[in-house]
């Protein structure tokens, strides 16, 4: 039960920040509502208007596709405030993105696999990465779950300059992105 009201309560924040319908020129989602794009309210039977799209079916949709589908459940169990930089990071570049950025992380805060092996960085959240993240938080505690959420969202935030440095049509969301995306201290 607790772990239905922490997901209800994180699409809360997500709907709150992604709003209702959206069709801007520059994004290259295309026509959203409730931050779920048209293609993946095909993906997921909704064959209707964007903007009719119930808030239901959105819920539905971030329920299985960016919360239980990549595993980022189990997460929540060990670390909630990972979880929910995986769910959001997930929901704005995919979720197999949000897990890569978390194997990397934990690759490189394993003092060169002394403390736990290296994992595939494959965007699949398996029982490796699962282990490293247990391994991580009972050595490091409180400190590493912090230190890895700062390393999720600076990777967050390069990606999202580096989407502007090649594509400056994407400039005109870098602001709102930085702000409501990435954590500011």
């Amino acid at each position: 039960m607790v772990a239905s009201m922490q997901i209800d309560s994180l699409i809360d924040e997500l709907i709150g920040r992604e709003g209702g319908y959206v069709d801007h020129p520059a994004d290259r989602g295309g026509p959203t509502r409730w931050g779920i794009t048209q293609q993946v309210a095909l993906a997921y039977g909704y064959a209707g208007d964007m903007h009719e799209l119930p808030r239901e079916t959105a819920e539905a949709i971030y329920r299985e596709r960016y919360w239980s589908g990549p595993g980022f459940a189990q997460v929540a169990a060990r670390a909630p405030a990972i979880a929910n930089e995986l769910l959001d990071t997930g929901v704005n570049m995919g979720p197999g993105t949000a897990t890569r950025f978390l194997q990397r992380a934990l690759n490189v805060l394993n003092r060169r696999a002394s403390a736990y092996p290296d994992i595939a960085v494959d965007g699949a959240l398996g029982r490796m990465t699962l282990l490293a993240l247990d391994m991580l938080l009972e050595r490091r505690g409180a400190d590493g779950e912090r230190v890895l959420l700062g390393m999720l969202n600076a990777q967050q935030s390069v990606r999202y300059i580096e989407l502007a440095e090649r594509d400056p049509t994407q400039e005109e969301f870098q602001f709102g992105w930085q702000l409501q995306r990435v954590a500011m201290p």
